[in-house]
């Protein structure tokens, strides 16, 4: 397969590197634009920790949590325009979506669109239809997802700029009165915002997919290898960047993007001895306008 100009401008996009590069990169993967992304990476050309599509797509992404913070959920609805995407007629019905499926917990696309929306002797796809010959465009149901409190906890939802990105979180303790303190509230809230604006992929090194790991130590091996240190020396090189690794995309190992001094984990036991209970993060959804919908949303 020829490297094409589209090929080689998508690749450039996505990692930040040169043209010349990105053509390289290509023609040694064989085409394969994520064994490129891996290629650039390797030669220190590409600085993504991870691949994220570039959607064109215009819409939001709106967040509902109900009155006892015990059910909340995400939601993305794509439009055309920006113009729709702003429009009352539009963000209510998107808002008033998320809270459905908050409710009703549907299990997919197809059984979200054949439900009765609440509120409404319409399904759910007649009422987005109605809301399509409405405002003139193609909108499409892009994702959702759905969280419960499973014990003792809360959960805590953030937007940013304007339904760009979507964030609920989930803390959880050990005395039911500790979700009436006002610290927990803006702790969960603090939180969320921090989610939304440094992305990681998981709160605790655990929780990360082995797959990924493996994935990102091949990668800085390789680095390794290139700068011609004994094998030893190599694998020390590797570890410590799989340590910062954990550092950039574990929630609970970030920098609080309020006060860079502490990390999450030394926020979460400040407001746990303030309040007198165990504070624990007990996971997240985020969603970005644009990723991909059939891509898993960023959760655990």
């Amino acid at each position: 397969m020829e490297v094409t100009a589209k090929m080689v401008k998508d690749l450039r996009e996505m990692t930040g590197a040169g043209m010349m590069d990105c053509k390289k990169a290509l023609t040694e993967a064989e085409c394969d634009i994520d064994k490129a992304v891996d290629v650039l990476r390797t030669r220190g050309l590409a600085a993504l920790a991870k691949k994220a599509s570039r959607a064109t797509n215009e819409g939001v992404v709106a967040a509902y949590v109900n009155e006892n913070a015990t059910v909340g959920s995400l939601v993305e609805v794509n439009c055309e325009t920006d113009f729709v995407a702003r429009n009352a007629e539009f963000l209510g019905f998107v808002n008033d979506l998320a809270a459905h499926i908050a409710a009703t917990s549907p299990t997919d696309a197809d059984t979200l669109k054949a439900q009765v929306f609440t509120g409404r002797d319409l399904t759910v796809e007649q009422v987005l239809g109605e809301v399509v010959g409405k405002l003139g465009e193609n909108i499409n149901l892009t994702r959702f997802s759905r969280r419960e409190v499973s014990g003792i906890g809360m959960l805590g939802s953030y937007v940013h700029m304007g339904g760009k990105i979507g964030v609920i979180v989930e803390a959880s303790f050990t005395r039911p009165e500790t979700a009436a303190k006002p610290e927990v509230a803006t702790f969960i809230k603090d939180v969320a915002m921090q989610i939304a604006a440094a992305a990681p992929i998981a709160a605790t090194r655990d929780e990360v997919s082995a797959d990924v790991v493996d994935h990102e130590l091949s990668i800085y091996r390789a680095q390794a290898a290139e700068s011609g240190k004994p094998e030893a020396i190599q694998e020390k090189m590797a570890e410590g960047r799989i340590q910062k690794f954990y550092k950039d995309v574990c929630l609970t190992e970030q920098c609080f993007v309020k006060d860079p001094d502490i990390t999450i984990s030394e926020l979460t036991a400040r407001v746990s001895k303030e309040v007198g209970d165990r504070i624990a993060i007990a996971g997240f959804d985020r969603f970005a306008l644009g990723e991909t919908g059939d891509s898993k949303p960023e959760s655990c």
